[in-house]
């Protein structure tokens, strides 16, 4: 089960970033009416929103079981409840749960607009913010758990605006080149981000750094490189500075040469920008995958 846990973790993450980052990302990237005509804005709330849902909902249940050390408790109304309404893992699995159905009705009703991506865009974040508490960020007690809380909170939106604006890029990548709203739209994006990006790196290490306080410490250092939990650690730093390197390549080499050949009609520079994008993506999703691993394991600083 402890399996089955650690992929409805991810399920989770990855559902909650994007329902979050995408439609922020059209807010803060793209101006109207362009954004409010891109085909794909509302279905991939709609999948993101569906996913959070049965994550949520089977997350609850897995962690259920687990709790109980017997996979049929996941069946169990009483303890099911129980776990649901008295436990900070299930109440904030029920908030995403939530979270998640208000996204579907909105994103099924609505009218695209900047009405619709800020309401999809604070549903997100509070689905996003609730991760916290399936992870080591709500476990610290005493002095300095509201500080690590806190920080872990601001991480995890942080790296929700990063990944919603990969996926956002990503499909609008897939456009013809300069030859539709979205891919007049791109360079204008990618310079937008620019900016972004850069307090997105700041908060991330920031935050990175007072979570690592807690969980690691100055004494866990030493055998941070021997407990499960410390390889994944250092695999997971290790992903995110090729996202950096990767992130440095587009900004200040891909997105200019993107300006230049929209003028010449050379196509070389929006194959390498999908090519980065695509790279920069699939490591986002390893991270992901890291962090749910992640959760399961004791930290250090817990040894």
């Amino acid at each position: 089960m402890d399996a089955v846990v650690v992929a409805l973790r991810f399920l989770q993450f990855a559902a909650a970033v994007v329902l979050f980052g995408a439609p922020f990302f059209l807010l803060y990237g793209l101006r109207a009416p362009v954004r409010d005509a891109l085909p794909w804005p509302r279905p991939i709330a709609i999948v993101a929103g569906l996913a959070l849902f049965a994550g949520a909902g089977a997350g609850l249940l897995a962690q259920t079981a687990v709790m109980a050390g017997d996979p049929s408790a996941a069946w169990d109304g009483a303890l099911l409840v129980s776990v649901g309404v008295e436990t900070p893992f299930g109440l904030a699995a029920l908030a995403r749960a939530l979270a998640a159905t208000a996204a579907l009705v909105l994103a099924l009703f609505m009218a695209p607009g900047g009405r619709l991506w800020w309401a999809l865009s604070v549903l997100g974040a509070a689905a996003v913010a609730s991760l916290a508490w399936s992870g080591h960020g709500a476990a610290t007690q005493g002095p300095g758990s509201l500080l690590h809380l806190v920080a872990d909170i601001l991480h995890l939106l942080a790296a929700g605006v990063w990944i919603g604006a990969l996926v956002a890029f990503a499909l609008l990548l897939r456009a013809k080149p300069f030859s539709t709203p979205e891919a007049q739209a791109l360079h204008g994006a990618l310079a937008g981000f620019s900016g972004v990006g850069s307090a997105v790196v700041a908060t991330l290490v920031l935050t990175g750094l007072v979570n690592s306080w807690f969980l690691v410490g100055l004494q866990g250092l030493e055998r941070l490189a021997t407990t499960g939990w410390g390889v994944l650690m250092l695999a997971k730093l290790g992903v995110f500075a090729a996202m950096l390197a990767l992130a440095a390549v587009n900004r200040f080499r891909l997105t200019p040469a993107l300006a230049a050949s929209a003028k010449s009609g050379d196509l070389a520079a929006l194959a390498g920008l999908r090519r980065s994008i695509a790279l920069e993506t699939g490591a986002a999703v390893l991270v992901l995958a890291l962090v749910a691993a992640l959760g399961a394991l004791a930290p250090p600083a817990a040894a």
